[in-house]
């Protein structure tokens, strides 16, 4: 089998009729759950809607060529939005253009340099809570949608939510969320009533994208004023979308290339700035509503974008009409398929730490409406906890030869920054014995605080006149010793 680069990406692509079909369809269910999102957090980044449905709709092409993940749909939405919103309310539309194309470049160097790697020290527990907290999200996103309504809109809802259940038991030949929002507009139509519609959500664009570059000075103030901005929407940016790309190749059983999600999402993000829009980074809610109803490969990704401008432009009359009711059952059957109901009866089942390290995820995230915050609170506790564990694990026993006079220290485990000085202390630095033997053959150096702690045991010993050997340090700790404490092999 031809496993190429080349020719795994035209797979991607060119798959059989029927999954093209499920490609096509999956994604025109992603494009009715971006508008809802979409246009909500435009109002939280302090723009107009049609800036992010237009930057939605142009990283969602550029993504479907460039990105790393098939079937990962991407737009403007997410902590991306709330960062930019800093920037919109102190200086303005113009910068956030400047910030969103340095955004991107920025995006592209992490990519090429392989950043993605980073991923790497996210565990489980945390890419669990980052996906529980998202569903929560998700759902309490629709609560505003259904305060101060009339019986009509819950009837609508309800009736919403029926056929997204119960239709795939009939037939799976269209998405029932396509069914629903055909139903429902067709029933608000015939039977006018007191509900909202995608029209009451804010103005929809009236044209099509148009090429402009941002109207500023191109000068190292507006550097220093947008710099951070950018360097915040490519790090939260790259995180969301990392994340969402794990939650993928977990769903679809595949892998995926984490760095050229990075340079393909950057390459997105520059072009969303060059169409005026804002960045945008990987959105799960819809990404898994894709994958739910089929979407596997970039076709679907691509028909989401093209579609999103569809809807939005040439049939934006009848988009208009579409109830609102509609997409909060969609996107309540999103928050439901997301919320991994498995992690709660793992929380009794697996070790503790691993359940605080998954709760706390989830309350960071839900706290502050900030995946990144939340997903950085539990790698945090991850690795304090990881550290925990390994200086348990490093044991020091003590003997004594009284025919050589001689104490000898056996040291096992892991030796670094967080056990080093339990290590230390377990040493006598004013022994008796005339010599002593520190027998390293079950432990190993990892950083310069270890190396530093047994260089302090070792020289104190020494001037204190006690001999002191070092037996069995394996090659990797003997060469960290030798570069940063030569003395102490003497």
């Amino acid at each position: 089998m031809n496993t190429s680069p080349l020719a795994r990406y035209r797979a991607e692509w060119f798959t059989s009729a029927a999954d093209l079909r499920r490609d096509v369809l999956a994604g025109m269910v992603g494009t009715f759950a971006l508008i809802p999102e979409v246009i909500a957090f435009s109002f939280v980044a302090g723009i107009d809607p049609e800036v992010g449905l237009f930057a939605s709709f142009v990283i969602g092409i550029v993504i479907a060529f460039a990105g790393g993940r098939p079937a990962m749909i991407s737009g403007a939405a997410g902590s991306v939005a709330l960062v930019a919103a800093a920037l919109v309310h102190s200086h303005g539309l113009q910068y956030l253009l400047a910030a969103t194309l340095l955004a991107g470049m920025l995006q592209i160097m992490f990519g090429l340099v392989k950043l993605d790697v980073l991923l790497r020290f996210v565990s489980r527990s945390v890419r669990t809570g980052f996906v529980n907290a998202l569903a929560i999200l998700i759902f309490s996103a629709q609560v505003p949608q259904m305060l101060d309504v009339t019986w009509h809109t819950y009837a609508m809802i309800a009736g919403g939510l029926a056929i997204i259940y119960l239709l795939p038991r009939v037939t799976t030949a269209i998405p029932s969320p396509l069914i629903c929002i055909v139903v429902l507009t067709a029933i608000s139509i015939a039977f006018p009533m007191p509900i909202h519609t995608v029209a009451d959500l804010g103005r929809l664009p009236a044209a099509l994208p148009s090429f402009t570059l941002p109207d500023l000075p191109f000068t190292l103030q507006t550097l220093r004023i947008i710099a951070p901005y950018a360097f915040a929407m490519a790090a939260v940016g790259l995180l969301e979308s990392m994340m969402t790309a794990r939650v993928v190749d977990d769903l679809t059983e595949s892998t995926s290339s984490k760095a050229r999600e990075c340079t393909g999402l950057g390459l997105a993000n520059v072009a969303a700035g060059l169409f005026g829009g804002i960045a945008g980074c990987g959105m799960i809610g819809q990404t898994v509503g894709n994958v739910r109803y089929g979407g596997r490969g970039r076709a679907s990704t691509l028909v989401a974008g093209v579609f999103l401008l569809v809807v939005m432009v040439p049939l934006r009359p009848w988009a208009a009409q579409v109830p609102v009711a509609a997409l909060v059952a969609i996107m309540i059957m999103v928050s439901v398929s997301t919320f991994s109901w498995r992690s709660l009866a793992d929380l009794a089942r697996h070790p503790k730490v691993s359940g605080v390290v998954m709760l706390a995820t989830v309350a960071v995230t839900v706290a502050t409406h900030d995946l990144s915050a939340g997903v950085a609170v539990g790698v945090l506790l991850s690795g304090v906890f990881f550290a925990f564990k390994v200086t348990r694990l490093m044991r020091v026993t003590v003997d004594y030869e009284a025919q050589t006079d001689t104490r000898v220290y056996t040291v096992s485990g892991q030796i670094f920054f967080a056990s080093a000085e339990i290590f230390a202390d377990h040493f006598d630095l004013r022994d008796t014995a005339r010599a002593v033997r520190i027998d390293l053959t079950a432990a190993h150096l990892w950083d310069v605080t270890a190396v530093g702690a047994l260089e302090d045991v070792v020289t104190k010993m020494r001037a204190h006149g006690i001999a002191v050997d070092l037996i069995g340090m394996n090659q990797a700790s003997a060469v960290l010793v030798d570069r940063h404490a030569p003395l102490v092999m003497a």
